[in-house]
């Protein structure tokens, strides 16, 4: 099996700013993780920097006006309007060099859907990639270009079928939206339910339209939903679909702000339940291209996906994590060196809430979207 990481140090030169919850710093200390693990330099696996997407690729889904707005204020210019995009205070801010991180984000992710599509790797992961929300004319959570839509155009360019899987607890609406009319990609989306959370959307009754109606599959799920809740209910829903749908290649944006300790989210996800989900799907997928995601409580983010690395590399990690990571790991406030978490326990009747509100959406989705794939 050949494997290929992406990876770029120049994600050190970007800020959303010191008050904002999604800090660069995450993507180092995950890249410093692989590495103490050794999971960077072994046999079969590629280590890749991306070169910045180009205005045409980019422009392939987001509006030329955007894109020019864009880079614009990434070089410091006014745009009045800037607003009416989703940029400035708050959740898209403003920073310089924006338009370089947007490139880099898309490049990136451009070169896993490229590697996989031509068969140079069997699973391709970019960790800095996975900005979901992006819509094609305006930024949208923490998202400036949507980088997991620009990937799944090029696998479908080249005639591949694909499905796409979001662990997000944030609803992926921006790749929804695009592909909500297309028969030849499945979005499935598990998240916190809209209307408790950010975007709002992703409810069971979002089914596609036209010629996609039933390939837009949306599990919301109820807060502090944990392992034994969500274990269930994904297996419920998404390897039915996936072989019902039979696609060519997956596209998984694992987002970790699922983890109990996220500060954004309210989902109770341990390590552990997310590295099983994402070994769950690579037994599912004939080929993968991995993104990143949410994902704001730092040490959680570089476990998470550094267990996800090793999963796809089908190795078994140490539960102690790397001496070389130790001091990381103090500094940003992990108590305990280890890559999985200890157990926690649900009040009974949170469990109980949780548990009848993951089951009634499994059985809509059943009603309503199973029977659209001859299920």
């Amino acid at each position: 099996m050949k494997t290929a990481v992406i990876y770029s140090d120049e994600w050190r030169r970007f800020d959303y700013g010191p008050e904002h919850p999604l800090r660069m710093e995450r993507l180092g200390l995950t890249w410093r993780l692989m590495e103490g693990y050794g999971l960077t330099a072994r046999p079969g696996v590629t280590v890749l920097s991306p070169a910045p997407a180009d205005i045409e690729a980019v422009a392939r889904f987001h509006g030329r006006e955007y894109i020019e707005i864009l880079r614009a204020v990434s070089a410091g210019d006014w745009v009045p309007h800037a607003a009416r995009h989703g940029l400035g205070p708050g959740d898209n801010p403003i920073f310089p060099g924006l338009w370089d991180a947007a490139q880099l984000v898309a490049g990136g992710s451009l070169l896993a859907a490229t590697l996989v599509a031509e068969g140079e790797a069997d699973r391709a992961f970019h960790f800095a990639g996975g900005l979901h929300h992006a819509m094609r004319d305006r930024a949208s959570g923490f998202c400036y270009v949507n980088d997991a839509v620009l990937a799944i155009m090029t696998l479908r360019q080249r005639g591949l079928r694909v499905a796409y899987v979001d662990i997000d607890a944030h609803h992926g609406d921006g790749v929804q939206l695009a592909f909500y009319d297309d028969p030849n990609v499945l979005t499935i989306s598990t998240h916190e339910r809209g209307d408790r959370l950010f975007p709002g959307t992703g409810f069971v009754e979002e089914l596609g339209q036209e010629a996609g109606l039933g390939c837009s599959v949306n599990l919301p799920l109820q807060p502090f939903t944990d392992d034994a809740i969500y274990e269930p209910a994904f297996e419920a829903v998404v390897p039915p679909l996936l072989r019902a749908f039979r696609p060519d290649v997956l596209v998984l944006q694992l987002g970790i702000d699922s983890h109990r300790t996220d500060p954004l989210t309210h989902l109770s996800l341990s390590i552990q339940g997310f590295t099983r989900t994402v070994t769950r799907l690579l037994e599912l997928g004939p080929r993968v291209v991995a993104l990143g995601g949410g994902g704001y409580d730092l040490p959680n983010v570089a476990r998470a996906w550094t267990a996800a690395w090793a999963a796809m590399n089908e190795i078994t990690l140490s539960p102690e994590l790397p001496p070389q990571s130790h001091a990381d790991m103090k500094r940003l406030g992990l108590e305990t060196m280890s890559l999985w978490d200890p157990p926690a326990e649900l009040p009974a009747d949170t469990r109980r809430w949780a548990e009848e509100y993951a089951t009634r959406q499994v059985q809509a989705i059943r009603e309503k979207i199973f029977p659209l794939h001859g299920l």
